[in-house]
């Protein structure tokens, strides 16, 4: 049912979907971008419906109490802890990986709305730890469509394998563009 509400309510919007995660994908990082406004989220979610996606997102512990943590958790929220480690967030995914048979997470590297330099390595490293692909997600309003585009698998070489990244999400029209801005993120 939310296969079909999704398509309805996306179609009705003008909004197309474009690709899904390969046959036999079963665990992955998928990353989100461009991530410009709280209406990536609403897009997001129904795209990932649209597609068949199982798509699970992180979102932090404090809100997981009644009757917010249920409606969270129904709509793919996983909670985590944001204590004073911002490193730990890498293991405690890294383990929910290896704890499930069967887990997509979705990441937005720009961890935020605003205008960022660069990008968060977080789920770069995920990915890296896990031993789990990374697809590239995408939400572009220019062209109303939203959907998931190429598999990559990190090499280990974070340099070079965000230059594939980025050189994906150049032409994709953020929501808000003057917040996407790759010309201004490197790979340091």
């Amino acid at each position: 049912m939310f296969r079909w509400l999704s398509k309805t309510i996306l179609r009705l919007f003008g909004w197309r979907t474009n690709g899904a995660l390969p046959d036999g994908i079963k665990k992955a990082v998928v990353v989100s971008a461009p991530h410009t406004s709280y209406w990536d989220f609403v897009v997001g979610r129904l795209t990932f419906w649209a597609i068949r996606v199982n798509i699970r997102f992180l979102i932090k512990k404090e809100v997981f109490i009644f009757p917010l943590g249920w409606m969270f958790e129904q709509i793919g929220g996983l909670p985590v802890d944001r204590g004073k480690y911002k490193s730990n967030m890498v293991k405690q995914v890294v383990s929910m990986f290896n704890e499930h048979d069967s887990l997509v997470v979705v990441i937005t590297p720009e961890g935020t709305r605003n205008l960022v330099e660069n990008w968060k390595k977080g789920f770069y490293l995920i990915a890296l730890e896990a031993g789990v692909p990374l697809a590239l997600s995408f939400i572009d309003y220019k062209n109303k469509t939203g959907g998931i585009g190429p598999i990559l698998h990190p090499t280990g070489d974070y340099e070079k394998d965000m230059v594939f990244i980025q050189d994906f999400y150049r032409d994709k029209t953020a929501c808000h563009p003057e917040r996407f801005n790759l010309s201004k993120q490197n790979t340091s």
